[in-house]
């Protein structure tokens, strides 16, 4: 027996396809029949590679009691929050109100008619444990408080809905000269702070931010170069890298960098593939950068990319071990046994790779060991080659003959299919506009400071994916589906795809590529911000909104996103890219929309300078904006160095005499005679404010 959720395009609601309990996707039919009902909505928000989500979907959403208690008092729905990220943003911005803490799956309680959230958590189990109660017990209450308490409930209502439209309401400050300034310090301290215990993530939009610092002569407590590199040898050596394949996992539960929550989301690796690539452009070369680049690079291709180009959107954490089992084990696919290591490995690469990794008897987690680095130094001959035995154990391959790898796309097939290695974790495949962009700015900017065109190749074709398959009637769509568009874009993907496609037409001026010219992306980039600019700039307020006007009807609120997360805010994207285009086109009217776009969150850049990063970097752009025109011999030579504010346009039109201009805004310095003139004036337009 299936319900509703058994037709969904979605991985992760088809994944609850057989539950007892009678869900519903987000739709208007289901919020009306709430309403009529008068059926407090039970929305459980999650991902298809979330641990906990599939705890819970294996625990309490499969109890027929919990099912038969919840058809009859509640309307339960499903959202991807992967497909709905602004479902996701407004509710568990409203969580983490009521609770000072948020996460996934998010499971929150909203009244039938306004659907305004009135009690929220995280992780519910099926028995009471861990300090929480049973989930019936919960939904029981939930019920009782509906139901009678009903003067408590309108003011919880009213209470939270004043947080939430104040939150969209933000006031005015200034743009003040130290502003960049208190944002650089606060964000590298972000980074440079390790004295805490608990989880480590990459958090890179507050990486970028303290490595865009190390350009300026700014004393205070903190070195933004030693945090930066310090921050890319946890990334490169840690657990949360797959020494043995390639590719990031999404975080590290301990504070140690050694022990991964093993799912490896697109959207982390495409970041992280762009940090090490600028480390390196910031003369920070340490080899396991660019080793991790590689192997990133190849994990994309053998497992992440679909044949028609494009990027697939997550692995899961877990696995089975056999296929006999009835539910997967946390990390199985990645995880080593002592004796394991000692059975595969010869006595002397076992000895080596005990001397450069952390391998114990006692093993790190549950028993098992995860691979963590001990040095950034280039690994031996015996040691990669014990590496490789350990894919071959992995994939029933070595790496060099592991060209592709088809992806498990649910548990049925991770179960039946006959893997020649371990049963790997099942693979999201849908496509998603704005994680593909993070990937391919991350392919894009590798290629440039590397000068390896397989990598701009990929970001091509993926590229070309997109825009020759995800407009529907002249609108961009988020996602993709076995080659069906779905569900219309929001502001983080165009402001992120923009971003892509400016950062290969940079790319592109140095790199060879077969594909197309690098004007074509400049075109591109043009034609998108348009579009985005219509669709969602708000005139009152300044900066994008979420959502286009009329796609958010059945929305609480409005959102503007400026908050930095596991990715970028939108509008810090957004506010960098104005600057970069006008710089290219000379459109004064982009950089007419920069300092309101800017002025718009400057409140929240003044309190909470922290919360924040990709707006700074924003205000980055904004103030010290530097274009160089000159020709493709001397942009090859500059663009593989760390100019963060800098974008170049190759000029065939200069005078002989003439080496190049580099402008700042609105005035560009005296031309430049020399290549070493030329540099020094980068060098002083890069740090003016």
């Amino acid at each position: 027996m299936v319900n509703r959720l058994s037709e969904s395009k979605s991985l992760y609601l088809r994944k609850h396809a057989e539950n007892p309990i009678d869900w519903w996707p987000w739709c208007d039919e289901a919020l009306e029949t709430a309403r009529l009902a008068n059926k407090p909505i039970f929305l459980s928000i999650g991902y298809s590679s979330c641990h906990w989500c599939t705890v819970m979907e294996g625990e309490a959403f499969s109890d027929p009691g919990i099912a038969q208690y919840m058809n009859q008092n509640f309307l339960p729905i499903k959202v991807d929050r992967e497909e709905r990220p602004e479902i996701d943003s407004i509710y568990m911005q409203a969580l983490q109100m009521m609770t000072g803490q948020g996460g996934w799956p998010l499971n929150i309680f909203l009244t039938p008619d306004e659907r305004i959230p009135f009690y929220g958590g995280t992780y519910f189990p099926l028995e009471p444990r861990y300090g929480r109660p049973g989930f019936l017990e919960v939904l029981q209450a939930i019920r009782r408080f509906y139901d009678l308490e009903k003067t408590k409930l309108q003011a919880f209502k009213d209470e939270i809905m004043t947080h939430l439209q104040q939150a969209t309401l933000l006031p005015i400050s200034e743009l003040t000269e130290d502003l960049l300034q208190k944002g650089l310090e606060a964000n590298t301290g972000v980074v440079s702070r390790n004295e805490y215990g608990g989880p480590r993530f990459p958090m890179i939009p507050y990486a970028d931010m303290a490595l865009r610092r190390i350009r300026f002569n700014i004393e205070d407590q903190y070195d933004a170069k030693q945090a930066c590199t310090q921050r890319g040898l946890d990334l490169a050596l840690g657990g949360i890298y797959d020494h043995v394949a390639g590719g990031f996992h999404r975080y590290t539960v301990d504070p140690t960098w050694t022990v991964p929550h093993f799912e490896k989301m697109l959207y982390d690796n495409g970041q992280i593939v762009e940090y090490l690539a600028n480390l390196w452009s910031a003369g920070i070369q340490k080899p396991a950068f660019k080793r991790s680049i590689q192997g990133t690079v190849a994990w994309l291709k053998r497992e992440m990319t679909a044949p028609e180009g494009y990027f697939y959107a997550s692995q899961d954490a877990d696995n089975f071990t056999s296929s006999n089992e009835s539910e997967p084990e946390e990390g199985a696919f990645y995880v080593w046994h002592n004796s394991e290591l000692e059975q595969f490995l010869t006595p002397e690469e076992y000895a080596v790779l005990q001397e450069q990794f952390t391998i114990t008897k006692a093993g790190n987690f549950e028993g098992k060991n995860v691979l963590q680095r001990t040095n950034s130094d280039e690994l031996s001959n015996i040691i990669e080659s014990a590496l490789a035995k350990l894919f071959k154990v992995r994939y029933g391959e070595l790496p060099e003959t592991v060209k592709t790898f088809a992806p498990a796309r649910n548990n049925q097939e991770a179960k039946t299919h006959h893997w020649l290695g371990r049963i790997p974790p099942v693979t999201d495949t849908k496509m998603i506009v704005a994680w593909n962009s993070l990937m391919i700015s991350g392919l894009a900017t590798a290629a440039r400071v590397l000068g390896d065109v397989e990598y701009l190749e990929l970001a091509t074709k993926a590229t070309q994916f997109i825009l020759k398959n995800q407009w529907i009637d002249g609108r961009l769509h988020r996602v993709n589906y076995e080659g069906q568009p779905d569900v219309v874009a929001q502001s983080e993907d165009y402001a992120l795809f923009i971003k892509a496609l400016i950062d290969l037409y940079q790319a592109s001026l140095t790199v060879t590529t077969d594909f197309v010219q690098s004007d074509y992306w400049l075109e591109q980039a043009k034609k998108v911000q348009e579009e985005f600019n219509n669709l969602l700039w708000s005139v009152e307020l300044g900066g994008y909104f979420n959502t286009a006007k009329d796609m958010g009807e059945d929305l609480l609120i409005r959102e503007r996103s400026y908050i930095d997360n596991a990715t970028p805010a939108a509008n810090g994207v957004a506010i960098s890219n104005l600057v970069r285009l006008f710089l290219l086109t000379e459109n004064l009217e982009l950089l007419d929309l920069a300092e309101p776009g800017l002025t718009a969150f400057s409140s929240v850049m003044q309190k909470s300078p922290q919360a924040c990063p990709s707006l700074f970097t924003a205000l980055d752009w904004y103030r010290n904006n530097t274009l160089v025109r000159t020709s493709l011999e001397q942009i090859s030579a500059l663009s593989v160095q760390y100019f963060p504010a800098t974008i170049f346009k190759a000029d065939h039109t200069l005078p002989n005499d003439i080496i190049g201009l580099v402008c700042q805004g609105l005035k560009c310095n005296k031309p430049a005679q020399s290549s070493e003139e030329m540099l020094q004036q980068l060098q002083a337009s890069q740090s003016r404010s």
